[in-house]
């Protein structure tokens, strides 16, 4: 039996969501919100470098200089990106866009029939394109499925230019649609090949210079499964995204 305080709860949430809650039933829009994680329970860079006590100082010289306002733009997590609440998530599909193994497979069974009928309707896409659909069941508003190249099935530099190409065509693509928060899954980095270490370079060095021409992306949030992801994140982002020199902490 449903109290009329749940009813009046469920229609709040909605309507905050423009609606795309509205395929769940109440019990599973429940069960969805508990497992929510919110932007604001994730620190951003600035705050993790600023409870980083361990003094660890990254050897490597900065590429960029220390800048905070997109130090609060930026935040990693390890954990499910199904669980995010977000304006866009993005999905390291394939090219047929109708779901598979790892992430994929995740968001695809978590947002629900409504996706793949969707997705049925966009014709694939080339390796480096993104399309973009609504979150149905998900707590992000949006998606954005995009094709990572296989590594060993181009050069390196044209497999660099492939996945540059995602990072940035999904980036254009929420701040098309207005911005706000995006959660990026690893794109290629699994049963595609990518070397982690130089997809994760590509990931930021794009995002630093998305980000320092526009402010409609609010926070961009790297979203990842394994602890050996979050490490290599942990080691490489000083180098795109450095502490502020006067407190000398140089990892996260």
């Amino acid at each position: 039996m449903i109290s009329d305080g749940d009813l009046q709860s469920s229609l709040k949430i909605r309507s905050r969501y423009n609606g795309h809650y509205s395929c769940m039933t109440l019990p599973r829009l429940a069960s969805r919100l508990a497992k929510t994680m919110t932007p604001a329970d994730i620190p951003t860079l600035s705050q993790l470098y600023r409870h980083d006590h361990t003094n660890a100082l990254n050897p490597t010289k900065p590429k960029y200089e220390f800048t905070k306002q997109l130090n609060d733009r930026v935040s990693i997590w390890r954990g499910d990106i199904t669980e995010l609440e977000a304006d866009m998530i993005v999905n390291a599909a394939n090219s047929s866009l109708l779901g598979g193994g790892g992430v994929d497979g995740a968001i695809h069974r978590a947002a629900g029939k409504h996706l793949l009928e969707e997705c049925k309707k966009l014709g694939g896409a080339q390796t480096g394109e993104t399309k973009f659909t609504a979150g149905y069941n998900l707590s992000s508003k949006k998606i954005a499925h995009t094709v990572g190249p296989v590594y060993h099935s181009h050069p390196p530099q044209r497999a660099a230019q492939l996945l540059k190409s995602c990072y940035q065509s999904s980036l254009e693509g929420c701040r098309d649609s207005g911005g706000g928060v995006i959660g990026f899954s690893s794109i290629s980095t699994g049963v595609y090949g990518y070397p982690i270490k130089d997809a994760t370079h590509i990931a930021l060095e794009t995002t630093r210079q998305f980000l320092e021409q526009d402010d409609s992306i609010t926070r961009v949030i790297y979203v990842v499964f394994s602890k050996r992801d979050e490490d290599v994140y942990r080691e490489i982002i000083p180098q795109y995204f450095p502490p502020d020199p006067e407190h000398g902490h140089g990892s996260v």
